[in-house]
């Protein structure tokens, strides 16, 4: 009995000690498990650090060598570089694959993709992405060169900057900015007396988002080269030679009666026309008075139907246009005149819409004098683009008597002059559209149509993801 007693306490001794032994080999399988997988995450840390490391590189290598996609070597990548740490030599390594994006042959952004591996442990890479260019102006829903009034009927989404006052009684959900610390406010601005105010001021309900003064936007940093865009035009894209059209001089303002309408068509075409005859429709416009506009189209004559090069998407109208339809691809429009005297401008004929909404397609529309919206518009308008009003102002003058329901715009607009498309007379809304909103288009930030203005000069990483 005894023995057996002792036979029993030996087996359970080896038991416990079998269990012991397997805890404690579990225990530390786990502890090293865990010292594993924490050099792991930090190996990938500095990993992706270096990958950044390349990243800050380039952006560095662009600013003493803009343009170069190749990092001075005149070979293709991709290209290696060592990653060393101050005072422990080489780290790591990281490599660089570079791609300019081109329209027209002009590099309008870099693509750079850098993977970071560390020097002992290159099992674990890490790879991130930036696109490299000059911020555009489609960051912005507006920007406007002089003091502005949003009505209560605004609603705009997105950034809204003005080199002078703003009087926001409109709803923002972006911010409000003003190169200004105050401003006169007169009548003009629903000010009676004339009265100083802050830089950004009103009944909006989003004051939480209105910063002044803020830094100036510069319209000639933004300006376009018209002759080198012709010259682009000319060779690889569509131009529109000057038509005879009659240019007409009210008070010092030019305006022409004929010149190009151009309907887009979803397949990635464009429907040429050649205006030939215009009704004169007397307008008010904020710092010229009344003038005939002659923007309504009375007779018209097909040109052709034109594909749209892919690889040089600009269409340079040495003329005034009338555009509308829906846009396939990134197109840019430009309306300028760079042998005559004479600033053209462009006109939102009717809706403008793109042919897919996931940021495949775009327009840009520039024009060297000013973007209107004409007399004969819809009640209800939509407009999508990025219109560029380079000379004059972005709007729709005031037209006795002539009112619309609902304006959308998705987009930006850019206006050296005051905005303007609803008028108010005597405190009640009598010309333009009753009620307006503006968003930016988001899609269109890093990857705008070609030639879009850059909003600053400084270029940098408007783009970045880990891949």
């Amino acid at each position: 009995m005894e023995k057996a007693q002792k036979g029993i306490a030996i087996i359970l001794v080896l038991v416990f000690a079998a269990v012991f032994t397997l805890a404690i080999s579990a225990l530390v399988g786990f502890i090293f498990t865990q010292a594993q997988l924490g050099a792991s995450k930090e190996t990938r840390e500095k990993a992706l650090g270096i990958a950044e490391a390349g990243l800050a590189y380039y952006h560095w290598f662009l600013t003493h060598n803009p343009g170069d996609i190749q990092d001075g070597t005149g070979t293709s990548g991709p290209y290696v570089h060592a990653y060393n740490e101050p005072g422990a030599g080489q780290l790591g390594s990281y490599s660089l694959s570079i791609a300019g994006n081109e329209a027209c042959g002009v590099i309008q952004s870099i693509d750079v993709t850098s993977t970071g591996e560390v020097a002992a442990d290159t099992a674990f890479k890490r790879t991130v992405f930036g696109r490299h260019a000059k911020p555009s102006v489609a960051e912005y829903s507006y920007i406007i060169g002089e003091s502005v009034w949003a009505g209560s009927d605004r609603n705009i989404t997105g950034p809204y900057h003005s080199n002078g006052g703003i009087r926001m009684d409109g709803t923002n959900n972006s911010l409000v900015t003003s190169a200004v610390a105050n401003w006169s406010c007169n009548s003009s601005f629903g000010c009676s007396p004339t009265q100083t105010q802050n830089g950004v001021f009103g009944a909006g309900s989003g004051s939480v988002l209105w910063q002044f003064p803020a830094n100036s936007i510069d319209f000639n940093d933004m300006a376009a080269d018209f002759s080198e865009l012709k010259g682009y035009a000319q060779a690889n894209g569509v131009y529109l030679a000057p038509y005879s059209s009659t240019e007409i001089n009210y008070g010092g303002y030019m305006t022409a009666t004929n010149g190009y309408h151009l309907v887009f068509n979803s397949d990635g075409t464009v429907d040429i026309y050649q205006v030939t005859n215009t009704g004169g429709y007397w307008g008010y416009r904020s710092g010229i008075g009344w003038t005939p506009d002659f923007h309504i189209i009375n007779a018209e004559s097909f040109i052709e139907r034109r594909a749209i090069p892919s690889s040089c998407s600009l269409i340079y109208v040495e003329d005034k246009v009338w555009i509308e339809g829906t846009v396939k691809g990134k197109v840019t429009v430009v309306a300028a005149d760079v042998v005559n005297n004479y600033d053209p401008d462009v006109i939102l004929e009717d809706n403008i819409d793109y042919s897919a909404q996931d940021g495949s397609d775009g327009l840009t529309v520039i024009s060297e004098n000013g973007i209107y919206i004409p007399p004969q518009s819809p009640d209800n308008l939509s407009l999508k683009g990025i219109f560029v009003a380079q000379g004059d102002r972005f709007g729709r003058p005031y037209y006795s008597g002539d009112t619309k329901s609902q304006l959308t715009m998705s987009g930006s607009i850019v206006s050296l002059k005051r905005v303007g498309t609803s008028w108010s007379c005597s405190g009640s809304f009598c010309s333009g559209y009753a009620n307006r909103e503006n968003s930016y288009d988001r899609l269109q930030t890093t990857n705008p149509p070609p030639f879009t203005p850059a909003s600053t000069t400084t270029p940098q990483y408007i783009l970045w993801r880990e891949m």
